[in-house]
């Protein structure tokens, strides 16, 4: 007996090794088998595949899968005062990767559990940063690490009108410390380039915003 495939685990989930085993949207990609790795909050998978190269010649192949459900992240942006709202928050995978103090700057985000990706991000930008967002503009959605990571991600932006008075946020229970911060967006731009904001969400909403977005006029 395995947890997440015939008993529950630690979130009530069975049945966790069964998923991409019935994709059929490639001629030129059959799963062979789906082996569950791990379920302790994500799920860790490895999948077997037989794959028709571009010379016509099968091989076999194994891929992990890394499945944390998708996401949503929200640029908040004051377009008069030429200004953005960002959060700051201690980020453990950066840290062990070299960043000197693993404290991220951010756009405000987070997974959409069981809701769609506007709800989703309007409950986040809600918790992280204490601000109630009125109209969302989708941007894009994109994969962000397509080799290892199943997750896409929901980008949007959306004007505020003053920056909290309490800038310190998040959830206390999941253990979340997120302090607001308000950046000129000049400023924010050229922190891309210096590395102190070395987010990659982040950076492609500043970008787009300069390119395309509240800040290209």
């Amino acid at each position: 007996m395995t947890a997440g495939v015939d008993t529950p685990d630690r979130r009530g989930r069975t049945g966790l090794d069964r998923q991409g085993r019935d994709l059929d949207g490639n001629a030129r990609v059959r799963i062979r088998d789906v082996e569950l790795l791990s379920s302790d909050w994500y799920v860790l998978r490895k999948t077997t595949f037989d794959y028709q190269h571009s010379d016509g010649h099968w091989s076999q192949e194994q891929r992990e899968t890394y499945d944390r459900g998708d996401g949503a992240t929200l640029l908040l942006y004051d377009e008069s005062r030429r200004t953005v709202l960002l959060t700051r928050q201690f980020r453990l995978p950066a840290y062990v990767n070299g960043h000197p103090d693993g404290m991220l700057l951010e756009t405000a985000a987070g997974l959409l559990d069981d809701d769609d990706p506007e709800t989703a991000i309007r409950r986040e930008a809600a918790e992280e940063t204490g601000c109630r967002v009125g109209e969302v503009q989708p941007v894009f959605a994109v994969y962000m690490s397509p080799g290892s990571v199943t997750e896409r991600v929901h980008f949007f932006a959306a004007p505020y009108e003053a920056a909290p008075e309490d800038r310190s946020h998040g959830i206390a229970a999941e253990g979340e410390d997120i302090t607001v911060v308000e950046l000129p967006f000049d400023k924010a731009r050229s922190m891309i380039r210096t590395g102190e904001i070395a987010d990659a969400k982040t950076v492609m909403l500043l970008q787009w915003a300069a390119l395309d977005g509240p800040f290209a006029r």
